[in-house]
């Protein structure tokens, strides 16, 4: 099997991942360090909850230390997703070049290197309420299932969802002092967000997935991935926008929806499923549309 033209690599030597001894960069890359979209990714929901709380500027240190395990809990899900899918991606062309299937780095190696990025993660876990740590602890579970996903649902993307938007509420609880409907919705359209950028991800894969019988949204949909992505970003903004809502009662507060709004439009009119780089490109412009979603919850949360 060949690697089509238009597949980026999972893992690539770039940047300062680059310039790393040559001893240390595979664990980079198993980290993905290389990629950081991941980590902005999973970071992005928990910070638009404290900015919907309003506590954007006081609790600037909680958003910092929401960055810090995003770094670290990131990485050690990839490290955890790499070790039980080592034999799928080493049948994927994108994937085959991971540091654990390639050989690079052993199994064993893999479980020591993930060990040490889940107790910088816990290093985090101390700086939050006791109430929010044990919300966040209970994020594992849905963790730990995410790699056999594929395998038992067409849908591993929405259970995707419900991992990578676990900081909403994370976020919400520490800053709010309890779990109330603002926070649950903007729960909610982060998942239906994930579910869509992620089936944009999952377009580079699908010829792979179908010979290997991997499931995943991008081959549910098939020829209507489009329109089922703009479902997903339709619902997504849907439920923020009562989010927003019952933050400010105010017709002017869906006006801070706009650009993020704009920006998914964009994502879908512009796709193309079968442009393996273009769905790439789309899925990383996703960095953006989270910042543009944590502009609208600092204007609405914020109150001068």
């Amino acid at each position: 099997m060949t690697a089509h033209p238009d597949i980026t690599p999972d893992s690539e030597h770039r940047g300062l991942v680059a310039a790393l001894p040559a001893a240390i960069r595979p664990f980079a890359l198993l980290a993905r360090f290389d990629r950081p979209i991941g980590w902005w990714l999973l970071f992005w929901p928990g910070a638009w909850a404290v900015a919907l709380a309003g506590a954007a500027i006081e609790r600037w240190d909680l958003i910092a230390w929401l960055l810090a395990g995003s770094i670290a809990m990131r990485g050690a899900g990839c490290v955890y997703n790499d070790i039980i899918d080592r034999e799928l991606d080493a049948s994927v062309a994108r994937t085959r070049s991971r540091p654990i299937a390639s050989g690079a780095v052993s199994v064993r190696a893999g479980w020591v290197w993930l060990a040490l990025l889940s107790l910088l993660g816990f290093v985090v876990l101390l700086q939050l309420r006791l109430d929010t740590a044990i919300l966040a602890v209970a994020s594992l579970g849905l963790v730990a299932a995410y790699p056999f996903m594929k395998r038992i649902t067409w849908w591993p993307q929405a259970w995707l969802g419900l991992v990578f938007s676990w900081a909403a509420l994370v976020g919400w609880l520490d800053s709010w002092g309890s779990l109330a409907a603002p926070g649950l919705l903007l729960y909610a359209g982060s998942i239906a967000w994930v579910i869509g950028y992620d089936t944009i991800y999952a377009l580079q894969d699908r010829e792979d997935d179908a010979l290997i019988g991997v499931r995943s949204s991008a081959l549910r949909m098939g020829r209507h991935v489009r329109g089922g992505t703009a479902v997903c970003y339709a619902a997504a903004l849907a439920l923020w926008g009562a989010a927003l809502w019952l933050r400010r009662p105010d017709p002017l507060v869906m006006l801070a929806l706009l650009p993020v709004g704009l920006h998914l439009v964009w994502q879908v009119a512009t796709l193309r499923p079968d442009d393996g780089a273009g769905a790439l490109a789309r899925f990383r412009a996703n960095r953006f549309a989270g910042l543009l979603m944590f502009l609208a919850c600092v204007v609405v949360g914020t109150r001068l």
